[in-house]
């Protein structure tokens, strides 16, 4: 079937709604993984310093203070073991990563192979596909804070994810 342009404007429009759901979810992504990055770091450091510190022959005379560092360094091995910043990092980092290239992908669809194409299928065919990597992604990503995801929409919102050709 022929692909009229009342149907290229729908299936565009869709495509850039596609696109502005990725950039808000990679992101609160991208936001996310820099938190844990941060978290994973505020609590190794102190814990390598603690330990470092408490691990010198002048503690042996001072037992309070070397068990008050003992406990610290626990509580900071504990929290990094149970919380898992640097994995959780990592998770957000290859979500936003996959959120990023569909947005690309999309953007190249609807800028280039929509305005060529001339088969309506093939062009639904394209359309149910991205669609469908967006849902699969949606459904297997970690969730991310509101904080992300507000930080996020302010940062779209003020163009941080525009291309300079898209700001001409």
């Amino acid at each position: 079937m022929a692909l009229d342009d009342t149907v290229k404007t729908r299936i565009s429009n869709e495509i850039v709604r596609l696109e502005e759901d990725c950039s808000h979810s990679g992101k609160a992504h991208f936001n996310a993984s820099s938190r844990w990055n941060k978290l994973n770091y505020w609590f190794g450091i102190p814990s390598v310093i603690i330990s470092a510190v408490i691990g010198t022959a002048f503690f042996k005379d001072y037992a309070l203070p070397a068990s008050i560092g003992s406990a610290a360094v626990t509580v900071l091995t504990a929290l990094v073991t149970f919380l898992k910043p640097a994995e959780k990092a990592t998770e957000h980092k290859n979500s936003g990563d996959q959120y990023l290239a569909l947005k690309n992908d999309a953007r190249v669809f609807r800028e280039l192979t929509l305005q060529q194409a001339t088969d309506e299928g093939a062009v639904m065919e394209s359309l149910v596909g991205l669609t469908t990597r967006r849902n699969e992604l949606n459904q297997a990503s970690s969730m991310f804070s509101d904080n992300d995801f507000q930080r996020a929409r302010a940062g779209v919102n003020a163009g941080e994810a525009l291309h300079a050709v898209d700001k001409q």
